[in-house]
């Protein structure tokens, strides 16, 4: 296992059309890989994404069939990279909502793991805006800790973010390090996205890399962008702005253990009991 390599968030608007994503995408994993990244990651939803659900699942296409899966698989064997797909909808065979998955693929081009966003977006923002996730795409319904050549990778998504305790279950399995690939909008970025990326990141002493989609989603609610690189400690080591691009910064894995020697939480929690009001009992019928 080596301790440090190079670490690159590619920073997307894709749109409805999938090939056209997957050019834009592919072009700046290119990019990167040739500034010298190991590890590429790209946003949620980099195959498309549509505003209707059934847009959506008319679109999608199975992991069998997927033209962007194949695509990142092929970019990783020809660039030597490891890549992880932030996330695609997927059709599945047994539901009529779609599933939102993230790849997780070696130098080969072989997938070694898979995860499905376990948390749903569904919130009414007070500005009037409101997303129902869960009518589109089936959550997942298990954590995934996967191994890479520098150390034990958390899988989550999105609005994953405002979970810590699947952070915390991670990271006490022996996670190094998080992906966390969005698509998050820009009212709820502008007030969190930061704040919870380098939360995450110093309550478990780990990395965060979070690559995020920018530009205006289709119905036009506009993304946040701000894809980040996070060390154990909480700093921001790269934001890639408001703009398609992508991102560097060295990662070395030495830091988190030394992160978790200087503050233990992870080795700290205590059990506990609530003190407080009993809860109310149901009013009768």
């Amino acid at each position: 296992m080596t301790a440090k390599f190079t670490a690159a968030c590619i920073q997307s608007d894709s749109g409805v059309d999938i090939d056209a994503n997957l050019k834009q995408i592919s072009g700046l994993i290119r990019e990167a890989r040739a500034a010298g990244a190991d590890f590429i990651a790209t946003p949620e939803v980099s195959n498309f994404r549509e505003a209707k659900r059934k847009l959506m699942f008319d679109k999608a296409e199975t992991e069998q069939t997927s033209v962007s899966l194949d695509g990142f698989r092929n970019l990783a064997a020809d660039t030597g990279a490891w890549i992880l797909a932030g996330s695609l909808a997927i059709r599945l065979d047994d539901d009529d909502r779609v599933a939102n998955r993230s790849y997780l693929i070696d130098a080969t081009g072989n997938i070694v793991a898979t995860y499905d966003k376990i948390h749903m977006f569904d919130v009414d923002l007070p500005n009037g805006e409101f997303y129902r996730e869960s009518e589109s795409f089936r959550p997942g319904e298990q954590a995934v800790l996967a191994e890479t050549p520098w150390g034990r990778l958390g899988m989550t998504i999105c609005y994953d973010v405002r979970f810590p305790h699947l952070y915390r279950d991670l990271a006490k399995a022996g996670a190094d390090m998080f992906t966390i690939p969005a698509n998050f909008t820009h009212t709820t970025g502008k007030a969190h996205w930061h704040a919870l990326q380098r939360t995450r990141a110093i309550e478990n002493g780990c990395f965060v890399i979070a690559p995020a989609q920018c530009g205006v989603h289709p119905g036009k609610h506009p993304t946040y962008g701000h894809s980040v690189i996070v060390n154990p400690w909480g700093e921001v080591l790269a934001d890639a702005g408001a703009e398609p691009g992508y991102i560097t910064a060295e990662i070395d894995i030495a830091e988190v253990a030394k992160a978790r020697a200087m503050i233990s939480t992870l080795t700290q929690d205590r059990p506990y009991r609530l003190a407080g009001p009993a809860p109310e009992a149901d009013a009768a019928e």
